[in-house]
């Protein structure tokens, strides 16, 4: 146990690079098996821990870590370094040129899909274990290392790299990632972006950077609907950050509420959209903000974490019908025309097992059980959300929060799936079309703002020893 006024940290990262064939997730109902590993993919851990209190953040470049697999992990490292599993934090920085652990697309429980076509649920159970085994490496490694520390935090701004991806037309319904053809009826932007680029730097008492929390909001998609293997931005930028940090720090990503924020800038026709490029932008973007970091001196860990019973979006009668007409037309599933190079199935089809699937969730279970977790580290903050909320929802908690630097990770604790706004319902669009991807009923990000800035005040403001 760590004396008081002393603030320990240790880190680890660990390969999690997937074998050849298996499926790469972030798709709707495509064959995705690995067929070329362009770049490594890690697991990094940060173990945190002062006067008694600890935490863990873990950041893995995957696609997607289902809620029941965040409880397993939790449960080991438990059993392996003691620590409380609340007090862990799993964060998939939902890189779409990654595999998945556990079926994000269909429940397990399913049915409606036969095994031979196991991989339009969204995972491949044979990458499931060894990745567990590996996040586990990296925790135990972390935890066995860790050393006194100080942590230096600072922001800079970068309103290159990141676009908010969703148009209203001029119909008024909003489009994502418009066709060209449709560029001509985009009226304006509907939402923000949140610009920063957070870093926070966990100093040893020589000068060494042990580990840094790096933060930016944006979609990792760069990889997609290709069957390679990259890091996508979060990977450049933490390869990047091993010059100003050293060669021995291990920078962990945290990626924000990217719901309805991307890389592709279509605004700009000449925009070049390469993760490489976008990694660099960052990298040197942070090193403009290490140039003015604060030490935030007083060494104190803590955590709150709250489970909200939040309603899924009620399904109409005649909606789970026209479902179960059109999965009974079609009892082979209808290839796309417009995919020539894999086995890609209809949107429709897939929509119409999620619909089906759902329906039958909704009458056992007609909530999601939403965790909403805080860590105090110094005078920072850190909250951890499952799934994709719309970027309108990070900025108010950073709006409104205690601390001067809160950085919120999205897809953290499972996969709720979208969070809009309620006014991007009003509009509709991708995102809010309902599936197990879009599930949460219209006013749940308010919900889940208020939580945790109720949290946050919390932990703002508990007295200090």
């Amino acid at each position: 146990m760590s004396e008081t006024g002393v603030l320990l940290a240790g880190a680890a990262e660990v390969d999690i690079t997937p074998e050849m064939g298996i499926q790469i997730g972030g798709d709707i109902g495509r064959r995705r098996p690995v067929e070329e590993i362009r770049e490594h993919i890690f697991a990094r851990a940060l173990m945190l821990e002062s006067g008694g209190a600890r935490c863990c953040i873990v950041s893995l470049e995957l696609c997607v870590v289902t809620d029941p697999w965040v409880e397993e992990i939790r449960r080991r490292a438990a059993a392996r370094v003691g620590i409380d599993p609340g007090a862990v934090l799993v964060h998939a920085i939902q890189n779409h040129a990654a595999p998945t652990i556990g079926h994000h697309a269909l429940s397990d429980s399913y049915e409606g899909v036969g095994p031979d076509l196991w991989w339009v649920r969204g995972g491949d159970d044979r990458y499931n274990e060894p990745a567990v085994a590996r996040i586990l490496e990296a925790i135990e490694q972390a935890n066995a290392s860790v050393e006194r520390v100080v942590v230096r935090v600072g922001r800079e701004i970068d309103g290159r790299a990141a676009f908010n991806r969703r148009f209203v037309m001029r119909d008024g319904t909003a489009r994502g990632h418009p066709k060209p053809h449709e560029r001509k009826d985009i009226l304006y932007c509907e939402g923000p972006i949140d610009p920063e680029v957070g870093v926070m730097v966990f100093q040893a008492a020589d000068g060494r950077a042990v580990a840094a929390l790096l933060h930016h909001t944006c979609h990792p998609v760069h990889g997609y609907p290709h069957r390679t293997i990259i890091g996508d931005w979060p990977g450049t930028w933490a390869s990047g950050m091993r010059g100003p940090l050293g060669a021995d720090c291990v920078p962990l990503v945290i990626n924000g509420c990217c719901g309805n924020v991307h890389h592709n800038n279509h605004l700009d026709p000449t925009h070049v959209n390469n993760h490489i490029r976008m990694g660099r932008m960052l990298t040197e973007s942070a090193g403009r903000a290490m140039a003015n970091l604060e030490t935030q001196e007083r060494p104190l860990i803590d955590w709150r974490s709250t489970t909200l019973r939040v309603p899924l979006r009620k399904l109409a009668a005649e909606e789970v019908e026209a479902a179960r007409r059109y999965l009974s037309e079609h009892p082979d599933p209808p290839q796309r025309s417009d995919v020539t190079d894999a086995v890609a199935f209809e949107w429709d089809w897939m929509y119409a097992h999620c619909t089906v699937d759902l329906a039958e969730h909704l009458e056992t279970h007609p909530y999601y059980d939403y965790e909403v977790q805080v860590l105090r580290i110094a005078d920072s903050a850190v909250v951890a959300l499952p799934g994709e909320p719309f970027v309108e929802g990070q900025l108010r908690i950073k709006l409104e929060s205690p601390f001067p630097y809160t950085f919120v990770a999205h897809m953290s604790n499972g996969c709720a799936g979208y969070v809009p706004t309620a006014e991007a319902f009003e509009r509709g669009g991708y995102e809010t079309r309902t599936a197990k991807w879009s599930q949460l009923a219209p006013d749940a990000l308010d919900t889940i703002v208020d939580e945790s800035l109720r949290l946050l005040k919390s932990l703002g403001t508990r007295a200090l020893s």
